[in-house]
């Protein structure tokens, strides 16, 4: 009994537990339930809140926006009705200065008629009064102011004519005391001494002995160097001493400082001949440049292309009548600068144009024309200023005087030329048939040098033997023979040589 009361009991306290767990899980979920709902209505009214302010902000946004707007747009529209107001004053302005000019104009127009109309009136006035003096004197207008004119000057011809007459004979004697007291002046302040260059060169020799080394066995040594250096060597019986002679003063000089290093160096033969000439000649290429530029810096004259202080120190040994071409060229270049100085004119202009006056002689062997002609080419080739080539080209009267300068120049030249001793036409004549001689030679086809010796007697032909076989040199040496016949005056005769050298050349290695 106690065991059915203690388990209905039991199951009625568990019913109660049940019930009493249910109700309080109830009326927790109720709880948690409210909590819920009072969240999501605080979130409700929170996200309303924040809607409310968003919404203000944007209207106060707008609202500033629009104002802004409107303020900008009737600033606008003000400056657009200031802009309207002066283009109206302008206008204004315009219409009224148009007014004005019109009403000018207009006056302008009437001045101008009124001025026509009393010119008109003067004109006839003049005209009237033309015609009374006319019907009064029976003269028209024309013929009475040439019966004026015959008569005075009938009452002035024998005074301009004296008067004339005394103004030109006073001129002329006053132009030409100062023109001689300039050239007297100029002559007597550069009083150089005349130098004549001669056609032969002694080489001391330190004894006898050298004679036999020079001529070699069977004169193998001085033939060699004759045909290298284009000169002629003559050993005499003159104690210490060979002559060399050439027209050619650079084979000249040439010949004298290589056969003077032989004889200093003492091993003399065809091979070491050849090589020491070779050095004389790049030593004489030396002293060539520091000529010219001796020469300009001597004058004053800078700013000259190098290329053309080369080409003028060949003139030192060049000679013109047997006067130093260089020489002569500083002489007249001084003697341009006093003149050109004395009366008023571009003193290096003119100095310069003498300094370069003869400068294609150095390369009139060479080049085909005047020496006049080749020396303006050589200066417009390297740049030279055009009034120095005006001032150099006309001294020999083959171009115009365009210039001043250019007169001075010829004077100089005159002046340099013509002193006493300062030049021999013989020996330029001489000089000038040997020149002729080797240019002949050298117009035929396969020539590689010509040296013209002996005087003039004897010219030496080296031809290119790739180009001229044995029979063609023979042929050659005629038809050479044939043209200096033909072409050239001579006393005498002239042999000519046509040599042929054939030369091979290997290296062991």
């Amino acid at each position: 009994m106690s065991l059915k009361l203690v388990a209905l009991f039991l199951a009625l306290a568990g019913a109660v537990g049940v019930a009493v767990g249910y109700y309080l899980r109830l009326i927790i979920s109720l709880g948690k339930k409210g909590s819920m709902e009072l969240e999501i209505k605080e979130m409700l009214l929170a996200a309303k809140e924040e809607a409310k302010k968003i919404t203000a902000d944007a209207e106060a946004k707008a609202t500033k926006t629009l104002e802004g707007a409107r303020t900008e747009i009737k600033e606008k529209e003000d400056k657009i009705r200031q802009t309207e107001d002066r283009l109206v004053k302008r206008e204004d302005i315009i219409d009224k200065r148009q007014s004005d000019l019109d009403k000018e104009v207009e006056m302008i127009k009437q001045r101008v008629a009124e001025i026509k109309a009393i010119r008109e009136k003067a004109d006839k006035l003049e005209e009237d009064r033309k015609a009374a003096l006319e019907k009064i004197a029976k003269l028209s207008a024309d013929d009475a102011k040439e019966q004026l004119i015959k008569l005075v000057e009938k009452q002035s011809q024998e005074d301009l004519l004296v008067r004339v007459n005394k103004l030109e004979i006073h001129g002329e004697e006053m132009l030409e005391q100062k023109a001689k007291d300039i050239l007297a002046m100029s002559i007597q302040r550069l009083a150089s001494s005349v130098a004549q260059d001669v056609m032969s060169t002694i080489v001391e020799i330190p004894s006898d002995d050298v004679k036999g080394k020079i001529i070699g066995k069977e004169g193998r040594n001085i033939k060699a160097f004759e045909r290298i250096t284009g000169v002629e060597v003559m050993v005499d019986d003159t104690p210490g001493a060979i002559t060399i002679s050439s027209f050619d003063p650079v084979r000249r000089h040439v010949a004298r400082i290589a056969l003077l290093e032989l004889i200093k160096d003492g091993r003399i033969q065809p091979a070491k001949i050849e090589a020491v000439v070779e050095k004389a000649k790049q030593d004489i290429n030396k002293t060539i440049k520091e000529k010219g530029e001796a020469a300009a810096y001597e004058c004053g004259i800078i700013g000259l292309d190098p290329r053309i202080l080369l080409i003028l120190g060949r003139l030192h040994f060049r000679t013109s009548y047997g006067q130093n071409v260089l020489q002569h060229s500083i002489e007249m270049s001084h003697i341009a600068g006093m003149i050109a100085e004395e009366i008023g004119a571009n003193v290096q202009v003119a100095k310069a144009g003498a300094l370069l006056h003869d400068l294609g002689k150095a390369l009139d062997h060479e080049v085909v024309g005047t020496h006049v002609e080749i020396g303006r080419r050589i200066l417009q080739k390297f740049g030279a200023p055009e009034e120095i080539i005006k001032a150099m080209q006309a001294h020999h009267e083959e171009y115009p005087y365009e210039t001043v300068e250019s007169r001075i120049v010829q004077t100089a030249d005159a002046i340099s030329g013509a002193r006493p001793g300062a030049r021999r036409d013989n020996i330029e004549n001489y000089l000038k048939r040997l020149g002729d001689l080797e240019a002949l030679a050298n117009s035929f086809p396969g020539i590689e040098k010509s040296y013209a010796l002996q005087a003039g007697r004897e010219i030496r032909i080296f031809v290119k033997p790739e180009e001229i076989g044995d029979l063609e040199a023979k042929n050659l040496a005629r038809d050479i023979a044939l043209k200096i016949e033909k072409d050239l005056k001579y006393p005498g005769e002239i042999r000519v040589m046509v040599i042929r050298e054939t030369r091979n050349m290997e290296f062991a290695r």
